[in-house]
């Protein structure tokens, strides 16, 4: 039976692939950037996603789609960012899938958007495998998970572009081992950056936003 299970997994995530590419042509033509976020359930991925929003509403045109299994809850925190935002209720696929994605945008006009913001479910297993269409995918660890994360989820982060640290403000509350975390993303994903925020106060999200213009820059000047 596992021969079979093997076949339609193949054409499970060759017919996504299909769907992400012309995403990625049309996110290209349309001049959009788009950013992916992944993490496991409550690592604080709406709260990052809402601070950023916030933030860059004010110079850029933004917008995000958020999945879920189920409610409307986290398309509702990040529209109190006023960033235009549909959330994409999965039902029992624990992943957002491209096909997800180019229906979910349905109408939207991409031309009149800078950065498009992709929120997945919290999961770090299956998301791994499925391309959005997106130019940037950030994994993202909380410090209440624990350091070894990046040991336990390694694909994860392989397929990401860059990691960042959430809840810092609550480091040393839980006896968080940054050294051990660090050193775990780098056995993994050597060379990795590195960012480590805190969305209720703030702190980091200066760095991660100069990131984020630079590769906008990058795009724009024909690098990336």
């Amino acid at each position: 039976m596992l021969p079979r299970m093997l076949d339609v997994r193949t054409k499970i995530l060759k017919d996504n692939d299909r769907v992400a590419r012309s995403l990625r042509e049309r996110f290209d033509a349309a001049g959009v950037f788009v950013v992916s976020l992944v993490s496991s359930p409550g690592a604080g991925k709406t709260a990052f996603l809402q601070k950023t929003l916030t933030v860059l509403r004010e110079r850029y045109r933004v917008a995000a789609l958020v999945g879920d299994l189920a409610t409307e809850n986290d398309a509702n925190r990040l529209a109190q960012s006023g960033a235009p935002v549909r959330q994409i209720v999965t039902g029992t696929v624990c992943h957002l899938e491209a096909a997800m994605v180019d229906t979910a945008l349905g109408d939207w006009r991409l031309e009149e958007l800078d950065i498009l913001f992709i929120e997945n479910v919290g999961n770090l297993v299956c998301p791994s495998s499925y391309d959005l269409g997106e130019h940037l995918r950030l994994v993202l660890l909380s410090t209440t998970e624990g350091a070894d994360k990046p040991l336990k989820y390694p694909t994860i982060f392989n397929t990401a572009d860059l990691a960042v640290i959430t809840k810092s403000d609550l480091a040393v509350a839980v006896e968080f081992d940054r050294p051990a975390a660090l050193a775990a993303i780098e056995s993994v994903r050597p060379g990795m950056t590195v960012l480590e925020t805190s969305a209720k106060s703030a702190d980091g999200l200066a760095p991660w936003l100069a990131i984020l213009e630079e590769r906008l820059a990058e795009r724009e000047s024909g690098v990336a």
